[in-house]
């Protein structure tokens, strides 16, 4: 399998996938531990949720599992959240701090990895952003997530439905961050946080340079917004609350992209 699907658009939003894929190479998957088998810390159905949302998107998708290799964690491995619990860039355990691995990946392992998967995806996303800029003379990346609400691993109490990550308003316009706030601020029903436990992840933090016109926005979305169950291992999508949840996203990327027109002037 190909390790990122790309559909292409002619609008200026790019919609990254780091988190949805579920597979996993046969040689990988033996050795990961019960628990890790699970496969239970995917974005489940974000692919789903944010289809057909906004003629002319790009897509760029990560069809692996993040327990293969996390495309949104720095090749490096540097921690995002120093001080604070949280998984790396090969994954030692999962969202709960339970073992994934009945042994730990080798540095040559690590090294194959990053090659074979997190590069792809990154090349795919730099080169979509390049072709995008060059059609509108800006790059939007739209950076689509989910997490399970209750995690007391990773954060305390109950996480909000919309958590927006700006890199504390360094990876976009201030006028983006303002106009999705508002819009999550707005719907009737739903929490809103900006820039809290997840303020975005590299991918954010690397691609976002407003002074290049390239503008990067991270949504984590809480999945009891659109899963029946966000408690493994079911994770089953919910079409009644996903289509109330879609009249928001859709709101969310259509401004985005009017306000990026209007900052281009």
């Amino acid at each position: 399998m190909t390790p990122v699907e790309i559909v292409q658009g002619e609008g200026p939003i790019i919609l990254g996938m780091p988190h949805t894929g579920t597979w996993i190479p046969d040689a990988i998957v033996d050795k990961l531990t019960p628990q890790g088998q699970l496969l239970a810390d995917a974005d489940w159905h974000i692919d789903r949720l944010y289809d057909g949302l906004l003629n002319g998107a790009t897509t760029v998708r990560a069809t692996y599992h993040r327990y293969v290799i996390d495309p949104n964690r720095p090749p490096t491995d540097e921690s995002l959240y120093p001080g604070q619990n949280t998984t790396g860039l090969i994954p030692l355990t999962d969202f709960d701090g339970q073992p994934l691995w009945l042994e730990p990946p080798s540095v040559g392992e690590i090294e194959a990895r990053k090659v074979d998967y997190h590069r792809p995806y990154h090349a795919a996303l730099a080169a979509q952003l390049d072709r995008v800029k060059a059609l509108h003379g800006f790059a939007i990346l739209y950076d689509c997530h989910s997490i399970r609400p209750h995690i007391p691993f990773l954060f305390e109490g109950q996480l909000p439905d919309f958590n927006i990550g700006t890199a504390s308003g360094q990876s976009c316009a201030a006028e983006m961050e303002e106009a999705v706030t508002g819009i999550c601020q707005r719907a009737t029903g739903y929490s809103t946080v900006l820039n809290g436990r997840f303020k975005g992840g590299w991918t954010t933090r690397h691609y976002g340079r407003p002074a290049d016109r390239i503008h990067a926005i991270q949504m984590e979305l809480s999945q009891s917004t659109y899963l029946k169950s966000a408690t493994p291992p079911s994770f089953a999508y919910d079409t009644q609350k996903a289509e109330q949840l879609r009249t928001h996203l859709h709101t969310i990327l259509d401004t985005l992209q009017s306000v990026a027109l209007k900052l281009q002037g």
